[in-house]
């Protein structure tokens, strides 16, 4: 079993409108956005949102089984950039996926600024944050209240590239 990992462009969008609605469906809990709200989006929404974000899919034998984006961020986040929406199909997990999207991250660590990533997780969810920390990541000071979901709190994690050292 080979998991591909690619960072893909506007063109692939309905690619990952299928794979983000399905992690929606799959584990709504999982995430500030719902299933409702994104899956009326347009496809000027989603090529624009790939426009302004790097989106990076894994799959087994082309199929889609994993998703995340990777945003630039501002010197409060202390990172390079920011992991937003990951997600692995759960017949997937376990397998060594989320492992595969961070040495992707860390080979492109020379060409985009990528050498400290941060993300934020819900406090709540368990088996993200150990999966999280299997791959590097630990805890980056207090949690903090969601503004997209008003009365969660989600917990910041970093990570620095193994790749360079940083």
């Amino acid at each position: 079993m080979e998991i591909k990992v690619e960072l893909v462009d506007a063109d692939s969008w309905e690619r990952v409108r299928k794979i983000r609605l399905e992690a929606l469906k799959e584990n709504p809990e999982a995430f500030g956005a719902t299933f409702e709200s994104e899956s009326i989006r347009p496809e000027r929404f989603w090529r624009a949102r790939l426009s302004r974000s790097h989106f990076v899919l894994a799959s087994i034998d082309s199929q889609d089984i994993g998703m995340m984006f990777v945003d630039r961020v501002d010197e409060d986040y202390a990172s390079n950039c920011w992991i937003r929406g990951c997600w692995v199909s759960p017949e997937s997990r376990g397998n060594g996926v989320m492992r595969a999207f961070m040495e992707y991250v860390d080979s492109q660590a020379g060409v985009m600024p990528w050498g400290v990533q941060g993300l934020g997780v819900w406090v709540d969810n368990y088996s993200a944050i150990k999966a999280y920390e299997n791959i590097g990541f630990t805890n980056m000071g207090e949690p903090r209240p969601s503004t997209s979901q008003p009365g969660k709190f989600y917990q910041r994690m970093i990570r620095t590239t193994a790749a360079t050292g940083i």
